[in-house]
């Protein structure tokens, strides 16, 4: 490891410590002596770094609080992986700091050999990604029929985002499509969750205890940060406990208590459904060796027919048992069809 490697080594290890660090940690995480060390940051210090030395039993040197290290030392590799993960997020339907985004872009190119630099700048048409495909099994209805906002996807998360960066408190207007009205609610801004090209907000309800909720950042008519309200979580969020759709178990289950649905179909029908991203949320129970019934909650009948229809042979509803006699007449429709021939 040559100086200058050494000296953004040092300057790295200070910026995400949260603890001073001695000369002789240093001089053993980078494997030269404390000498070497002590002209190291020297050297830091005169190019106008803001490092410092604590006294004491557990002093050592520290970076002066909010000192920024400016992306100038980027090997050709870290360059490269991050303009890849730029033209992912570029291709997102919705993008956080979407004006920001091409700035990052050009400070990142400035940064790489001008033999990769045209390349590079190349990106787009270099780096594919594919959108996600429609889901016939689980439609839903085009937000612009639900409801009108000029307030755009990208400008919810990115305000979302800065609350989450500032430590302040958001104030949202939300709007349902199911109960067909809106709402405001003051909310503790935890995370964020990209999923099947939408992202969802994971906020506390100020005033409610529990855990947090998610909202859907398109169903957003209105955000404003409101900084003259500090908040402090109770609670570290972690972004991981929500991750492979985890809120999908309670929030089926409430479903299914507001429109129950029983499906009964083989264990093979079964197997296949509880791989799915939706239905692998619903209860499945095992009722004989060749009969497996899943419960969740559907209100709209046509969804239910159709994932009848897909399922074939060996499906049967069981509830509601309303509904059984229109889907009867369905069949029947359908087999007539095949009989006119």
């Amino acid at each position: 490891m040559n100086r200058f490697d050494r000296a953004m080594a040092i300057l790295l290890l200070l910026r995400n410590s949260k603890i001073p660090l001695s000369a002789a940690e240093l001089s053993r995480r980078l494997e030269v002596s404390k000498r070497t060390i002590y002209r190291d940051v020297e050297a830091l210090a005169e190019v106008g770094v803001p490092v410092y030395a604590e006294a004491g039993r557990d002093g050592g040197f520290k970076l002066m609080d909010g000192y920024f290290i400016s992306p100038i030392a980027f090997s050709v590799g870290e360059a490269t992986s991050l303009l890849i993960g730029l033209a992912l997020l570029d291709r997102l339907r919705a993008k956080p700091f979407a004006n920001e985004l091409e700035m990052a872009r050009q400070k990142l190119l400035a940064v790489v050999p001008d033999y990769l630099h045209d390349i590079l700048r190349q990106a787009e048409q270099l780096i594919g990604f594919e959108d996600l495909p429609y889901d016939v099994f689980h439609p839903e209805p085009a937000f612009a029929e639900t409801a009108q906002s000029d307030l755009s996807e990208a400008q919810v998360i990115t305000v979302f985002l800065q609350g989450i960066l500032e430590c302040c408190a958001v104030e949202i207007t939300y709007y349902s499509p199911y109960g067909k009205a809106q709402r405001q609610y003051m909310l503790v801004p935890n995370g964020i969750i990209w999923d099947r090209n939408h992202w969802y907000l994971a906020g506390q309800k100020i005033g409610h205890t529990g855990s947090p909720s998610l909202w859907r950042a398109d169903r957003v008519m209105s955000i404003t940060r409101r900084p003259q309200q500090p908040i402090q979580a109770n609670t570290p969020f972690q972004v991981t406990d929500w991750l492979g759709r985890k809120w999908l178990d309670e929030a089926i289950s409430n479903w299914a208590e507001m429109s129950p649905v029983v499906i009964r179909m083989t264990p093979t029908q079964a197997e296949r459904l509880r791989r799915d991203w939706y239905f692998g949320h619903a209860q499945f129970e095992t009722v004989a060796p060749d009969a497996v019934l899943m419960r969740y909650g559907e209100g709209t009948q046509a969804w239910v027919f159709e994932l009848l229809r897909w399922l074939g042979h060996g499906a049967e509803l069981v509830e509601p048992h309303a509904w059984r006699e229109a889907f009867i007449q369905e069949m029947q429709a359908v087999l007539q069809t095949y009989q006119a021939d």
